[in-house]
């Protein structure tokens, strides 16, 4: 009877001894088993919001280049001064420096008026002062190259047409500048005498 008992607490023993070497592999590979569905799960998980939008977002635009504004002169004027188109030193005629300026495509202030002697004043029959002209005649004022006033002449008023006594229409001269024979009643038949130049008064 004693046998017995002794052999069954042996057994016991024993089996208490595997239980126990078993629990700590079971619970090693428990938490090995964790710890990789953890590290998958994470790795699963999506990227954070600021992440993806940091990668997608595109390179901002580079800015477009800047037009510089032409440098000015001391007057803050857009306009080129006429020292612009003579060189230093050189002293060009006034036919010369309006002649640059035209091929330059300059057509105001100076560049207005044609050179010199391009435009010879119009000689005509002289109006004076106190001679009131009828309808459709014009006083045509003139000055010289060199700045002399010329005494004005007789001409015919823009888009004016003059009619005979049967009411046919008179041929006008292309200038307008008013002929002897087509001048109104009254006017003194006296041409203008153009003033000589100053440098041959001198």
């Amino acid at each position: 009877m004693i046998a017995l008992l002794l052999a069954a607490g042996g057994l016991s023993f024993l089996f208490y001894l595997l239980m126990s070497s078993s629990i700590p592999e079971d619970a090693a590979n428990a938490s090995s088993a964790g710890s990789t569905n953890s590290t998958s799960s994470a790795a699963s998980l999506p990227a954070p919001v600021e992440s993806r939008l940091s990668t997608n977002s595109k390179q901002p635009a580079s800015p477009l280049p800047q037009i510089a504004a032409p440098a000015l002169e001391g007057d803050a004027d857009p306009t080129r001064d006429l020292k612009y188109y003579v060189a230093r030193g050189e002293k060009p005629t006034m036919p010369e420096v309006i002649a640059r300026l035209h091929e330059a495509g300059v057509h105001t202030g100076l560049g207005a008026f044609s050179p010199p002697g391009t435009r010879p004043p119009l000689v005509g029959l002289a109006v004076p002062e106190d001679f009131v002209l009828p309808k459709g005649y014009v006083r045509h004022h003139q000055a010289t190259d060199d700045g002399q006033r010329i005494e004005a002449i007789l001409m015919f008023a823009p888009d004016y047409q003059l009619f005979d006594a049967a009411n046919k229409p008179i041929p006008l001269p292309k200038d307008r500048v008013v002929p002897p024979e087509l001048a109104p009643p009254g006017l003194p038949n006296r041409r203008i005498v153009l003033p000589a130049p100053v440098e041959a008064n001198k």
